[in-house]
């Protein structure tokens, strides 16, 4: 049974919208867990940049970071679940001081391990050791890496990030990442720069593996387009701007029912900064806890069960328009 309370927000706020959960009903859905075989890992909000899309209102300014003790609670928490991914982010994770521990610590419990990465925190002149334990430990990357287009970029992210960004890419594919055969995994991610839904995933990574090769000699493993989450700093801005309703309307108007299958929710869960559990990244920047109960990470056994509850509300027609998130 889907949360009758997330619902109400949804359908109060974008009263022209049917809410999400009576159009998972509609269509004879339910948004329940499969078995969960990945933790992600919220570092903190903190963030050298102030990207204009940013659903979690990460920036300079924000002081939540999550300290030794809750990574504590997290490894033991790994240990008791054995995850098959541990996915690490923010924010900007590289301004946690305690990245280096949460890295060798979990590297032994579990056989994927992904950093979501914006590059320029990575590549800002003190973070030379951190390249060295991502190879040695051959964590995935996964780059933020909006748009080919460097005034598009700067705009949205700030100024001289774009040529930071390809300094960092330059920097890792010399380290191999990239390259097939390596084992060193780097995928892009790109979001639009408006309210607008991102175009077919297929032909803009044709398009950047050709762009970025030809210009500055950069290779990938992967490229995902994602549609940006109607949250946060993002949101404030639809909202100035006179374009939430419209851009909820293209959400809702894309609501593909075959994408919500493969949702991240249904084998994802997400702790923050302070050990409280989620869903998803993006139902804990709306404060939403897993499943609608608020769970410290210490009092959970194991990983969630199967079929248990995902609390919903109306950002989640983002990760079901078009392709939608996996």
């Amino acid at each position: 049974m889907l949360n009758e309370h997330t619902s109400n927000i949804s359908s109060i706020e974008h009263s022209g919208i049917e809410p999400f959960s009576r159009t998972l009903s509609r269509h004879g859905l339910q948004l329940n867990r499969n078995n969960t075989h990945t933790l992600q890992v919220n570092l903190g909000i903190r963030c050298n940049q102030t990207c204009g899309h940013c659903h979690l209102n990460a920036g300079p300014g924000r002081k939540e970071n999550m300290d030794p003790g809750i990574i504590r609670e997290i490894i033991s928490y790994a240990q008791r679940s054995k995850f098959e991914t541990i996915d690490i982010t923010g924010g900007a994770p590289e301004l946690n001081p305690n990245i280096g521990m949460m890295i060798e610590e979990v590297f032994s419990l579990c056989p994927r391990i992904m950093l979501r990465s914006n590059l320029s925190a990575l590549n800002d002149g003190r973070r030379e050791y951190l390249f060295e334990l991502l190879k040695a430990h051959r964590i995935v990357i996964v780059a933020s890496f909006p748009s080919l287009n460097e005034a598009q970029t700067d705009s949205q992210r700030g100024d001289r990030i774009f040529q930071t960004t390809i300094d960092a890419l330059k920097k890792l594919n010399a380290m191999g990442y990239g390259h097939e055969g390596s084992g060193l995994e780097l995928s892009l991610v790109s979001n639009p720069t408006g309210a607008f839904l991102p175009p077919n995933q297929a032909q803009t990574e044709k398009r950047f593996r050709q762009v970025l090769k030809r210009k500055w000699g950069i290779v990938f493993n992967n490229l995902f387009n994602f549609a940006n989450v109607p949250l946060g700093r993002f949101r404030q801005w639809l909202v100035e701007t006179n374009n939430l309703d419209n851009y909820m309307g293209k959400l809702y108007s894309s609501f593909n029912p075959c994408s919500v299958d493969g949702l991240m929710c249904r084998s994802l869960v997400s702790v923050s900064w302070d050990g409280y559990l989620y869903d998803c990244d993006f139902n804990l920047a709306r404060e939403l806890f897993m499943g609608g109960h608020k769970i410290h990470v210490s009092e959970m056994s194991g990983p969630p069960p199967p079929h248990s509850h995902i609390a919903t509300a109306d950002h989640c027609y983002t990760c079901t328009a078009g392709s939608g998130f996996t």
